[in-house]
């Protein structure tokens, strides 16, 4: 019998197996693409946290070497660790994948976003609705080899690096380039209320490998304000790891709020230039120069927010400071400030609220510190801040041949801060404070003094107008221009004529002003220069938030040549003041000669206040011992208006 067309009964039973595994396979094909869509959105679902649904249409082909998804309509919702709301709204997205040989088998080859709506926020914790979990650990976006973007709208709300965008941006492949084009991003928009423009130019997306650096450019616009950078991702496409240098431009360092979000000062023409480095949650500012005007300062910064709560430590350095550089704002930037400033103090606002989210320890040394006509050299002083309390400490440097310290806190937990400075000065030279009336200088000798301080406000101008408390002087041994120490016992018509001509100088014995502060007004309680012409006596105010000063000053003769006639008014704003003789003031000069004994008693306390070894000076003690001797009989020079 022939067989040979007949199959045996172990061949029809594997031909059944395998028709029924066709059919099996063939029905779960079916399948797969029927639920193909819902499998998709629930694994995204599941591995994000996030609500996806797709409105429009769904399309797959599955089962090829480059497998295609494509929906339309389709919204992702925020993750659970932020407010309710939409994180994305996708006209069209479109998804090729590639089969390789490694883990995970798929990769993507191209990703498509057509009309798209991005919705990104980021709290002040650093909780953002872009991040895969809620600690923003991960290694960032997907490998990918090609990518296109044709403009998407984009709202950003960044509360933690006081970010707030609203505009276009545009990512893909650069065109006009044929093989292995770079990649660019490009967006505009309002930036921090004003209008502002970015560029990213990176390698090619197809060159991206996990185990190489990834490079790339920043260029961004604000009016004219210029942010340039050069970096490298260690990984692609992980920002928890960069390297680069940048260099910040404008006509003012306050309008890098717009470019970056940081609150600056106010300056003129501004450049900052440096290093950053960044591991997670730590960044290094290597390198950092900053020059705005003649003022420069630069060094390194380490941010550290590991613990939660930014430590932010470092060493700054300068050649030159000055003090009129830092809180002006030029006409360029905006109107001046109605508020008039003091001399020397700034009337910018200064902002303490993100001081108090972080803690501060710096070393800062600068050759020179212009603050107004004073110059610092050799400066040195360490900065700290803990919970909102700043302390400026070991403050110390050199002030016209002499020396100056200083000690500073600051309570900053509210916007209106309130503080206590001091400040000690030692053997400074009085005709180097101001080089450049040295040569007309009206007092010379070496000063010692001491302030003790308490104010409140929100920039140094309000604390200089809310301050209470005591400022001593003292210059145990000098000279003062004869005319002067005469002119305030005399009828100063011809001597005032001639102060600014003479030259002859007339020795300082002791001199010694106490004032009292009061609201920002420092009131003369003891005013005293013993000189070879005269004993100078005086009495008045200061006023710190304006400078004026408005004083009279008594003379009581020496010399029977000299009488005694009627007082001086030295008034007007520093360095600014005129001398001129007080007509209407006819005091009866006997009473000021009693009055002497009260005068001079509180010296020895200013004295101690000072330095307790002044009390030792020959001429302080002289003058010291006047307030013990019982005042002369007051005569009458009969010439009294």
């Amino acid at each position: 019998m022939d067989t040979r067309n007949h199959w045996t009964m172990p061949q029809a039973r594997w031909a059944l197996l395998g028709l029924t595994l066709t059919v099996v396979l063939a029905g779960a094909v079916l399948i797969v693409r029927h639920n193909l869509r819902g499998i998709l959105v629930r694994a995204i679902e599941s591995r994000s946290g996030r609500t996806i649904r797709i409105e429009g249409g769904f399309s797959a082909q599955v089962f090829s070497r480059h497998p295609l998804l494509s929906a339309e309509q389709v919204t992702v919702s925020n993750p659970p660790w932020i407010p309710a709301g939409t994180t994305a709204e996708l006209g069209r997205i479109v998804l090729q994948l590639r089969w390789r040989w490694s883990v995970p088998p798929l990769a993507i080859e191209r990703l498509e976003l057509e009309h798209a709506n991005l919705h990104l926020l980021r709290d002040a914790a650093g909780h953002s609705n872009w991040s895969l979990r809620e600690d923003g650990a991960g290694n960032g976006a997907p490998l990918m080899g090609s990518l296109r973007v044709p403009g998407a709208h984009v709202d950003l709300d960044d509360q933690r690096h006081h970010l707030k965008f609203s505009g276009t941006v545009a990512a893909g492949d650069l065109e006009g380039v044929v093989a292995n084009p770079p990649l660019r991003i490009a967006g505009e928009g309002e930036l921090n209320g004003r209008a502002a423009a970015f560029t990213i130019d990176a390698e090619p997306l197809a060159q991206a490998r996990r185990d190489r650096p990834y490079h790339f450019t920043l260029e961004e616009r604000s009016a004219s304000d210029r942010l340039r950078a050069r970096g490298a991702l260690e990984h692609p496409f992980d920002f928890h790891v960069l390297a680069g240098t940048f260099e910040v431009s404008g006509p003012d360092m306050r309008d890098v709020y717009f470019l970056v979000g940081l609150k600056l000062l106010h300056t003129g023409p501004y450049r900052i230039t440096g290093e950053l480095r960044r591991h997670n949650k730590r960044f290094e500012y290597h390198d950092l120069a900053a020059a705005t005007g003649s003022s420069d300062l630069g060094g390194t910064l380490i941010v550290d927010s590991s613990s939660g709560r930014p430590q932010i430590s470092g060493e700054l350095r300068s050649a030159r400071l000055r003090l009129q550089d830092l809180g002006r704002q030029d006409a360029a930037s905006g109107p001046a400030p109605t508020e008039p400033a003091a001399p020397g103090f700034s009337a910018a606002p200064l902002h303490f609220a993100a001081l108090r989210k972080s803690d501060w320890s710096l070393q800062l040394k600068a050759e020179t510190v212009e603050l107004g006509p004073a110059v610092l050299h050799a400066l040195s002083a360490h900065l700290r801040i803990e919970r909102g309390v700043l302390s400026i400490e070991r403050l110390n440097g050199q002030l016209a041949a002499g020396t100056a310290s200083a000690d500073a806190h600051i309570d900053a937990r509210q916007d209106i801060a309130t503080g206590d400075v001091g400040v000690r000065l030692a053997d400074v030279e009085l005709q180097q404070l101001d080089k450049a009336q040295a040569g007309a200088a009206p007092l010379s000798g070496n000063l010692s003094g001491r302030l003790e301080l308490h104010g409140s406000g929100d920039s140094l101008h309000g604390f200089a107008t809310t301050a209470t408390g005591r400022v001593s002087a003292v210059v145990p041994s000098g000279s003062l221009r004869a005319v002067l120490a005469e002119g305030a016992s005399l009828d100063l018509g011809a001597a005032l004529g001639t102060l600014a001509k003479s030259d002859k100088q007339t020795g300082i014995r002791c001199a010694v002003a106490n004032f009292d502060a009061k609201d920002g007004i420092l009131s003369a309680r003891t005013l005293v220069l013993d000189t070879d012409q005269a004993l100078i006596t005086g009495a008045g105010d200061v006023q710190l938030d304006s400078g004026t000063v408005d004083l009279t000053l008594r003379g009581r003769p020496k010399h029977p040549r000299l009488t005694l006639h009627s007082a001086v008014t030295v008034r007007g704003t520093f360095p600014h003041l005129e001398y001129r003789l007080n007509a209407r003031d006819v005091l009866v000069q006997s009473a000021a000669a009693v009055a002497l004994g009260v005068v001079l008693t509180p010296i020895g306390a200013v004295l101690a206040f000072v330095n307790p070894g002044l009390a030792h000076n020959a001429d302080c003690a002289a003058l010291l011992a006047q307030a013990q001797t019982p005042a002369p009989s007051p005569r009458s020079d009969g010439q009294g208006r």
